[in-house]
């Protein structure tokens, strides 16, 4: 018997589901977040390592534009091939406005409300908005791969609109910190920002009461922070992932190399990865999301 795309949707959800419940029965909810399966790895996990260091660190991966651009999208930069996406987790999406301590945020949240394995947030950059990291299509479906890897294993994704980079946008983000892990008592919380929302994940770094709900962060493309060492995410040795473009015109990577590399020396759970020729928005497109949550989870 043959059957439609909608049932294989179907049966790939309801073996998600069994899948993820068999994993948290036998080892609990944060164990299980540790491993997660694999998913469209061919696509998106096997890509050319050009140089390690520090002991598998820090890695230069190949980014070459022609091929993971135009060779990947149907339209560039716009709409990637269909074989990068898997829609069917769209129906565990929704949008919302989240009322946290007074603060108004509004949110895309994919996966439960409550009861998460555990909690992925992304952190969009200057003129962006929630839709960014809820995008299935853009950035060579990246987007659209994190939100199955986290709700397709019992976790939960937010993607909200951060209207400023100031001290109100740490807040509101600090706010769906305490509110996802009230949500999901115990479960790991990781925070991702991009770009100028780098300077929130800095922020956030900051405020003890977030720090002690987080499992760990990754910069992408984002400013350096100078005082980092100070912070109460520092003095919890949570892990930190780097990601940057070597040919990033708005912030340099070699500042964020040179923060990775003193947190590498003071054995600090650190790692980065740079994508040759890559340009600003390079690590959006080609963080391998699956090696960078497992390794967080773990840790």
């Amino acid at each position: 018997m043959r059957m439609s795309t909608s049932h294989c949707t179907i049966i790939t959800a309801i073996a998600a589901f069994f899948l993820s419940a068999a994993i948290l029965s036998a080892v609990g909810p944060a164990e299980a977040a540790n491993a997660l399966p694999p998913f469209k790895d061919d696509l998106f996990s096997k890509q050319s390592v050009l140089q390690t260091g520090d002991g598998g660190a820090f890695e230069v991966i190949d980014y070459d534009e022609m091929r993971d651009i135009n060779g990947r999208d149907q339209i560039p930069q716009k709409r990637v091939q269909q074989k990068y996406v898997a829609l069917g987790i769209r129906k565990a999406q929704a949008d919302e406005t989240l009322s946290l301590d007074g603060i108004k945020l509004d949110v895309t949240r994919v996966g439960p409300a409550g009861n998460a394995a555990f909690t992925v947030i992304f952190i969009h950059g200057r003129d962006g908005d929630r839709r960014l990291g809820a995008n299935d299509f853009s950035f060579g479906g990246n987007f659209n791969r994190l939100k199955n890897l986290v709700a397709g294993n019992g976790g939960v994704y937010y993607s909200p609109t951060v209207r400023n980079f100031d001290s109100s946008g740490v807040a509101a983000i600090s706010g769906l910190i305490r509110y996802a892990s009230a949500q999901s008592p115990g479960r790991p919380v990781i925070l991702s920002c991009a770009s100028m929302g780098s300077q929130v994940c800095w922020g956030v770094a900051r405020d003890s009461d977030s720090v002690k709900r987080l499992k760990g962060m990754l910069v992408m493309s984002g400013v350096s922070d100078p005082d980092f060492t100070r912070s109460a995410f520092y003095k919890a040795k949570l892990p930190l992932w780097f990601a940057h473009g070597s040919r990033d015109p708005v912030y340099a990577a070699a500042n964020q190399r040179a923060l990775f590399e003193s947190l590498h020396n003071a054995k600090y759970p650190a790692r980065f990865t740079l994508f040759q020729t890559g340009n600003h928005g390079t690590p959006i497109r080609m963080i391998d999301w699956r090696k960078v949550l497992n390794w967080i989870l773990a840790a």
